[in-house]
């Protein structure tokens, strides 16, 4: 059993806001389903709300990444009975989970991220490949919409193509504002991202896919023959079966691949 942890304030600039509510902190680690001997790592563990179940459900072994080393001194006084218990004090921003990975088992992360870095910190971990077995994560509900999205919706975009091109996702469940101390102004929501073994669709040239889609969507009400003029024309688009006229967001990821494979194929990119 943990220790009481110490009264400590939310920052702002951390992005800060404290889980407390029982019900949905159960709800999370039953969604997570942790097991001994998983290689589990929460990034932002704050004052161990989540912390703590997760740590007794995976028998005694967990790695926290925590920014803030005001935090730290307590967790470690919060979980000294636990010896699988490891802080990693950092950005995880800038961690490497590769070489935490190791030789060991593929990592599952959680956590419950500050908003301002939820994009770019997914995106990192993305980067880390097979490194990943799974990712829960509490995010803001409009990220969570946004890459859960299907081809069609408003929700529809880049960071959609980019997620489901690399892992399943599945928008679990919503979480209130009143779940946190201090209050969010916003709804919550927990995610999970599976990364694929292996792509569905694999792109010949990942870099090239990347700034397909970030062209394609540059101008979201501008059609494809619009967006992509100088990176292909509408007569290869036609080609593959791909109708010029289409706004980006109605494209599926499969689609974008079929057009950074042809401009892999013919090396017509300036």
């Amino acid at each position: 059993m943990a220790s009481r942890p110490p009264v400590h304030r939310a920052r702002k600039r951390f992005g800060q806001n404290f889980l407390r509510d029982p019900g949905i902190i159960s709800r999370i680690v039953r969604a997570i389903a942790p097991r001994p001997g998983d290689r589990l790592v929460e990034i932002g563990p704050g004052q161990g709300a989540l912390t703590e179940p997760l740590i007794e459900a995976a028998g005694g072994h967990l790695e926290v990444i925590e920014l803030d080393r005001d935090l730290v001194p307590g967790l470690r006084v919060q979980f000294f009975n636990y010896p699988g218990f490891v802080v990693h004090e950092g950005d995880a921003l800038k961690f490497d989970f590769r070489a935490l990975r190791g030789d060991g088992e593929p990592l599952r992360v959680v956590g419950n991220l500050p908003y301002n870095i939820s994009t770019p910190l997914i995106g990192h971990l993305l980067e880390a490949g097979d490194a990943i077995a799974d990712m829960h994560f509490m995010l803001q509900k409009e990220v969570v919409e946004r890459l859960a999205a299907k081809p069609g919706g408003a929700d529809w975009g880049r960071l959609s193509v980019m997620a489901q091109y690399r892992c399943r996702v599945d928008d679990l469940f919503t979480v209130p504002p009143e779940a946190f101390v201090p209050r969010p102004k916003v709804d919550s929501a927990i995610v999970r991202l599976t990364p694929f073994a292996e792509p569905p669709w694999p792109a010949a040239d990942e870099a090239l896919l990347f700034r397909v889609v970030r062209q394609a969507f540059a101008q979201r009400r501008k059609t494809l023959r619009n967006n992509l003029k100088g990176l292909v024309g509408h007569e290869a688009l036609t080609e593959l079966g791909i109708d010029p006229a289409r706004r980006p967001q109605t494209l599926a990821v499969e689609e974008f691949v079929r057009i950074a494979n042809h401009l892999a194929a013919t090396e017509t990119t300036p």
